[in-house]
Order: structure tokens, then C-alpha cells, then sequence
């Protein structure tokens, strides 16, 4: 990797998440010829990944700081909130925090992992209220490369039959680890509140995959395809429950770009990866198709061009937007494929709200096991459809509930609000009192769907570049009544429940939902920026990610999104990816594009 091969390119991609990892790894074992660029460091999980340290081997035990907002062992490197050289704005009030992973693989390895389906109600969200866009597909035209998805990278969970959460097809889901006892406990008391906690969904394996099947089922023709996936997964093994997946996976047991879609591109052979290649413009020739792009090679500073018969941007969402804008031209005076103008525009974020509190039935618990995997083994999806749909609710879209606790692996700050329950003890009173409270506290947050609205998009800034003289972004961004009722609504029910659990709140829960509503991109589940559409007047992409005005440009991750449902976005990424994937190799070999 990182040197640039001189064969000619059947596509560049920009980006090697998750969006660029699928398109990576479905077109080199399709036989093209791919270059991926990507803007950082390259990075290998295998060999970085802090896996077994503890927090009192880190600086401050692990807490956050500035340089790493996620604590010191989180994967992200040259990356977070802030990149050094690489500024952002934001309009007045509007305070826009942009996440940005500068490593191969990018956010994925750092996310939660959340593996949720969006079902039927979430491709056509206009056609139920009257509000945002319909997508131009339907959650069945979609089941296939769901199916392909969670097969692939390694999905645990069930089917629950629940409305609005499809079920996967039989033998794609692997098995869901059994609910920890906090889990069990919340599952216990919010029947009387009528609220259902399931086993969550992750990508993370919970058993070796089926190699041979699992191959065969994703790619039936192509012998190649089913011999480096085959390989790929019996590299992979499964959870053994001992670290935070947030650190990376030296065993492969989570899902990441550089340890599941990379390696088995690579082993076609049809795969080139440069990394340090910070893309700034898409380049046309005078029948205005694309032929590439220019980048800057960060570690000589030189502007490189690399050119191929498809351009595939897959950059993140605000990323791969700045890249349109940016590219300017005679044909495309308000950046490519812009000439709806909404390049930039309905940019969205999860809405998120979070409540804590004190359980007293957990207190002075004997010590017991909690391992399992990172992240929580049940979750409660929404479950209100019916009160919605009969405005009895005075917000139009749902939230689903994440929470934990319990006897965890202690940090700094493990158990805070302590001092909440102590009445200032010390000496061998507040040791007692540490073993009475240790793993009685629970956090619960919402995760929900965010309406798009004219108010919320990111332009060129007039007096912004970056230190590689590429100009950057500004934010606008204003919540609707839907968004803040919401997140009023969450922290009332996670109030509720904490109360039904004979519980004691711990954190504030707010009456104005401007208040309870996390910052704009806090949640980091942007999307939006190049939507897709049924017609070019009111979109910037057609179903399979093509633009309408440049055939040969595609826009393949989350920027490409018509709205985004409660459901964590990473899973729908990558089978949109596959799918816009497997279209632009049939459009190259009948011709049609390139």
C-alpha cells in the first residue's frame, strides 16, 4: 500500500470506511481495477490495537482529553472533533461539531458498532406524515444487500418480529450474547411501562463464521470472490469479551474497514491503496464526465491527479460534500452535479438525549461476571408507532433507547455522582460505601431520527482553507419543534423507567427539550449533503448513488441519505455501498458508463 500503480483505474474511490471499504472490496472481487485514496495515516489493527491495557497503564487512566475526546485508548488517531490544520465553522447559534477519523478505515473504527435494519416506514417517511423525502427505493429493494451486509461483516442479534424492524433472513444473524443482569432488570421493569427491551444488534462476532457458506451465499459466480472472502473470514474469530471494540480488534472479531472489506480486496489484486492522499476536486473533461481526481500527497505536499473511468466518492457525508462544492468549473460554476443546488443542503444528525441514575436493587451486589461485548447486549426500539400516527405525540419521528451499567471494567470517573450517596465518608467508610454503590449506576440514551429541514447544510466557507489550501466548511444548523419535544420526550421516559426501577435520577431531565437535545453532530451520525431522489429538480443522486448530471460520479456513503431514522446509520451505509457497488460493475460492462 501507498504506492500508487500505473495501470488505468476502472474506478478511484475516495475514502476507505465504511462506504469505501464495501465499494473496495465488491468491485476489486468483481474483477475491476480500483485505486482507493485515502486522506490519512494508514493504520492495521492487528498490530496497533491496545487490546489488554489497563486504564492505569494510560495517562490520566484513560479519561479524555482534548487530543482524544474518547479517552486516550479510542482507535481514532489524527482525528476527532478537531484535526490540527484542518479547520471547520460555524454560522451564529449554530455550533456544529464535526467528527473526522484521518486513518484507513476512517470512523469505522471507532463506532458503536449499532447494526440496525431501517424498515419499511424509514425509506418512506413522506408518504406516512407529509413531512422530509421519500427515498426512491423501498426497504425491499433493499433486503437483499441487508442480507449481504450482515453476512459479510459478522451481525449478532435476533428476530423479533417488531414493527418497523425487519428480521434478517434465516442464518444471516449471529447469535446474541445472553442480557447482562442490568439488563434483565430494565427488561423486567418496563413491561409495566410497555416498552420492549430486545437483544440488541452489533457487529461483532459472537462465533467463527461460516466461511464456505457464507462465500458461496455472497458470491455464487465468481470464484474469486467466494476464495479471498473464504480466507478473509477464518482470519476473523470470535468476541472473547475482552476489551472495548471502541480500541480496535486485533483479532478481527468486530467489524473495521482495514480488517474485514480491505483485506480481501487487496488479496484480488485488483486493489491499490494510497494513503496521506487528501482529495480536494473531482476533475471532467470537456464532455463533462469525470476522470479522476486531484489530491495532495500530504507527506511530499505535491498536487497528484489519479484518473479513472468512475469516481466514486465516499469520503463521509460533510467530507464528500466539500469535495463537490469544491469542484468548480465553467460547467459546474456551484460545484459538481449542483445544479439542483442542494449539494451541501438537508444535512441531518441522530437527535440524542441522555438520562443517569441510581438503582438501590443493585447495590452491595457480589461480584459477578459482566463480560460480553462492547457495547449492550439488549436495546429498546421504538415502540410507538400507533400513538404517533394518531397525533397523540407532538413529534412526527421515533428514538430508540441504548443503555448499560452495572459491574463494568472500573476508569476514571467509573462512578460518578458517588459523592451524591456518601455524605462525605472517608477512611474505611468510603471503601465500604465504594463496594455498596460500585455497578448500581445505569445510563440511558435515546438515539433518534432527525427530520431534514432548510435550515441545516454546510457551504464553502468564503475565508476558510485548510492548511493544505483547500477551502473549508460552514455549518447552519437549527432543530425543528419535532427534534426538541423528542428529546424532552426521551429524558422523561428514561426518567420513568429509572422510577420504575425504584431508582434515583442522578442527572438533569429537562422540561424544554433545547435543553435535553445534544449538540448538532455530537452524535456523529451525520448524513445528508447529496441526497437521492425519484428526479435531478429535487435531488442530487438516483437510486444507486449516480449523480444525475455526471454518470460516471457516483456519492456512496452517508451524504447520499434521504433521512435518517433512529436506526444507527453505519449498517445502511455500507448496503447502499454494496448495492450502487454491484450497478456500476454491471454500467461498465455493458458500457453504459466510463
Amino acid at each position: 500500500m501507498g504506492v500508487r500503480g500505473q495501470e488505468p483505474y476502472d474506478a478511484v474511490i475516495v475514502g476507505s470506511g465504511a462506504a469505501g471499504g464495501m465499494c473496495a472490496y465488491v468491485l476489486a472481487c468483481s474483477g475491476l481495477k480500483v485505486l482507493m485514496l485515502e486522506a490519512g495515516r494508514d493504520y492495521d489493527p492487528v498490530t496497533e490495537t491496545p487490546m489488554f491495557n489497563l486504564p492505569r497503564e494510560a495517562p490520566r487512566r484513560g479519561a479524555s482529553s482534548p487530543e482524544k475526546p474518547f479517552g486516550f485508548y479510542d482507535a481514532t488517531v489524527d482525528g476527532g472533533w478537531r484535526v490540527p490544520g484542518e479547520p471547520y465553522s460555524s454560522a451564529e447559534d449554530a455550533n456544529f461539531l464535526w467528527w473526522r477519523a484521518r486513518m484507513l478505515g476512517g470512523r469505522t473504527n471507532h463506532w458503536g458498532r449499532i447494526s440496525l435494519r431501517m424498515g419499511e416506514y424509514d425509506f418512506k417517511p413522506r408518504s406516512r406524515d407529509g413531512l422530509g423525502a421519500d427515498w426512491p427505493m423501498t426497504y425491499q429493494d433493499m433486503e437483499p444487500w441487508y442480507d449481504k451486509t450482515e453476512a459479510f461483516v459478522g451481525v449478532y442479534g435476533s428476530n423479533e418480529g417488531l414493527e418497523n424492524t425487519p428480521n434478517s433472513s434465516d442464518g444471516i444473524l449471529q447469535p446474541a450474547p445472553a442480557p447482562r443482569a442490568v439488563e434483565l432488570l430494565a427488561q423486567k421493569h418496563c413491561q409495566s411501562l410497555d416498552i420492549p427491551v430486545v437483544p440488541q444488534h452489533l457487529a461483532i462476532l459472537t462465533r467463527p463464521q461460516e466461511a464456505d457458506r457464507l462465500s458461496r451465499f455472497l458470491w455464487p459466480n465468481n470464484s474469486l470472490g467466494q476464495r479471498v472472502t473464504a480466507e478473509s473470514m477464518r482470519s476473523r474469530a470470535a468476541c472473547f469479551y475482552a476489551t472495548p471494540c471502541g480500541r480496535g480488534c486485533s483479532i478481527k472479531a468486530n467489524f473495521q474497514s482495514p480488517t474485514v472489506c480491505l483485506p480481501p480486496a487487496l488479496a484480488t489484486g485488483n486493489l491499490t491503496i494510497v494513503t496521506n492522499a487528501m482529495v480536494r476536486e473531482v476533475t471532467l473533461d470537456d464532455r463533462g464526465r469525470a476522470t479522476g481526481v486531484h489530491y495532495i500527497d500530504k507527506t511530499t505536499r505535491l498536487d497528484e491527479h489519479a484518473t479513472a473511468r468512475v469516481v466514486i466518492v465516499a469520503a463521509s457525508a460533510c467530507e464528500s460534500a466539500r469535495i463537490l462544492l469544491n469542484s468548480k468549473s465553467g460547467q459546474f460554476p456551484d460545484g459538481l452535479a449542483n445544479g439542483s443546488g442542494l449539494v451541501g443542503k438537508y444535512v441531518m444528525d441522530t437527535v440524542g438525549a441522555g438520562v443517569g441514575g441510581q438503582i438501590p436493587a443493585l447495590e452491595n451486589t457480589p461480584p459477578h461476571n459482566t463480560d460480553g461485548a462492547s457495547g449492550g447486549h439488549m436495546y429498546m426500539p421504538w415502540w410507538l408507532y400507533g400513538p404517533q400516527t394518531r397525533g397523540r405525540l407532538d413529534f412526527a419521528r421515533g428514538y430508540h433507547i441504548e443503555f448499560g451499567g452495572g459491574r463494568r471494567m472500573p476508569g476514571y470517573g467509573f462512578m460518578g455522582g458517588l459523592d451524591d450517596f456518601t455524605n462525605g465518608s472517608y477512611g474505611q467508610q468510603f471503601k465500604e460505601d465504594c463496594r455498596r454503590y460500585y455497578g448500581s449506576f445505569m445510563y440511558f440514551d435515546g438515539r433518534g431520527e432527525m427530520i431534514p429541514n432548510d435550515d441545516c447544510y454546510c457551504e464553502i466557507d468564503p475565508e476558510g482553507v485548510d492548511q493544505w489550501g483547500i477551502p473549508t466548511l460552514r455549518f447552519h444548523w437549527k432543530w425543528s419543534d419535532h427534534e426538541l419535544n423528542q428529546a424532552r420526550h426521551m429524558q422523561h421516559t428514561f426518567r420513568d423507567i429509572i422510577e420504575a426501577m425504584g431508582g434515583t435520577v442522578t442527572s438533569t431531565v429537562h422540561d424544554d427539550g433545547a435543553d435535553a437535545i445534544a449538540a448538532p453532530g455530537q452524535i456523529i451520525h451525520e448524513v445528508g449533503g447529496a441526497r437521492m431522489g425519484a428526479n435531478p429538480r429535487d435531488s442530487v443522486l438516483n437510486q444507486y448513488c449516480q449523480s444525475w448530471e455526471v454518470d460516471n460520479l457516483f456519492v456512496t456513503d452517508g451524504a447520499c441519505f434521504v433521512s435518517n431514522a433512529d436506526k444507527n446509520p453505519t449498517l445502511s451505509i455500507m448496503a447502499v455501498a454494496w448495492r450502487a457497488s454491484e450497478y456500476i460493475v454491471d454500467q461498465l460492462a455493458t458500457g453504459s458508463i466510463g
